[in-house]
């Protein structure tokens, strides 16, 4: 009888890989890093175990929002005050801070357990085309061929 195998903690192998969002639609992007976060593009993807690499996204403030989705997506959070909702649109979220509005949608995609939050912490967003990651020797991985 064959046994599954299944991934230790101490015996994963992490890379880092590089992902430019330019003109990259923002749930395509993050379905592929989330994807990649969790390990489930490795053939040792192991459920219960953070088997994934860590992934560095650059110029997410280039990121493309399809239809009406930059006037009419609307981000809610709330202060826990009485009264204290706020809210702002995609296109003005991505216009202030386009890192939150990355982080924020492959969040989402995570599990929303101990593991997904210790998988995020593997994210690194830039805005821009710097990012202060050159010693890991990341692989650019080209997204829009996956999409």
């Amino acid at each position: 009888m064959r046994q599954t195998y299944m991934a230790k903690k101490n015996e994963v192998e992490r890379n880092w890989v590089l992902v430019d969002a330019t003109d990259v639609p923002l749930g395509r992007l993050s379905t592929v890093v989330a994807s990649i976060l969790r390990g489930k593009n490795k053939p040792t993807f192991t459920p219960h175990v953070d088997t994934g690499d860590f992934v560095v996204v650059i110029n997410a403030d280039k990121v493309a929002l399809t239809g009406k989705k930059a006037s009419d997506k609307v981000y809610y959070r709330h202060s826990g005050h009485p009264g204290g909702i706020k809210s702002i649109t995609a296109g003005e979220l991505r216009a202030k801070n386009s890192q939150r509005l990355v982080e924020q949608s492959i969040k989402g995609m995570l599990p929303n357990t101990r593991l997904g939050r210790k998988q995020f912490t593997k994210l690194h967003v830039y805005s821009g085309s710097e990012h202060k990651h050159a010693a890991q020797q990341p692989k650019e991985l080209d997204i829009k061929s996956l999409i």
